[in-house]
């Protein structure tokens, strides 16, 4: 072991889960700054409307350095591999942004619930949405009568998008 292995295993403690408490909190300083790191490097979205790619990488960087922080997993390749992860959702996130079929790939497509006043039945029960849950979000964006509504879209991140006929 060379010194500055042991040193680190002084300030953050072994790899065999025998952790003092004050090895665990500096753990948890250290944790915190590269998750502080992964999300402002990963994606301005983080926490606003998430894609299906911002949620796994959420939840495995979160179980990752979850890990790296109690000692039930090594320190520092634990860290590596959660910073590979941010790498690789900023490069998938820069890549999709680029091909749209790498982006209906990853972040999945929008669904057309409402064509010309009329619900799609079939798009609704696979997409999840039933009618009440349509008439709830056509009611919060301003449509009380389905009759009046061209078209709707459930998009990709859950938002529903609304388009009103036009008046002739």
């Amino acid at each position: 072991m060379s010194e500055a292995d042991a040193l680190l295993h002084v300030v953050i403690g072994s790899e065999d889960g025998t952790i003092a408490w004050w090895q665990m909190s500096i753990r948890g300083v250290l944790v915190f700054a590269v998750g502080i790191l992964a999300v402002r490097l990963a994606s301005s979205r983080a926490f606003g409307k998430w894609t299906p790619l911002d949620i796994i990488f959420a939840v495995i960087v979160g179980s990752n350095l979850g890990r790296a922080m109690t000692g039930s997993a090594p320190f520092v390749p634990t860290v590596i591999a959660s910073l590979v992860l941010v790498a690789l959702h900023a490069a998938l996130a820069r890549a999709s942004a680029q091909w749209s079929w790498l982006s209906f790939l990853i972040k999945g497509g929008r669904v057309q619930l409402v064509q010309d006043g009329q619900m799609d039945e079939a798009a609704m029960r696979h997409a999840g949405i039933g009618k009440g849950d349509l008439e709830m979000a056509l009611r919060a964006q301003g449509h009380s009568d389905l009759a009046r509504v061209d078209c709707a879209y459930l998009e990709r991140n859950g938002d529903m998008s609304v388009l009103a006929r036009r008046e002739s």
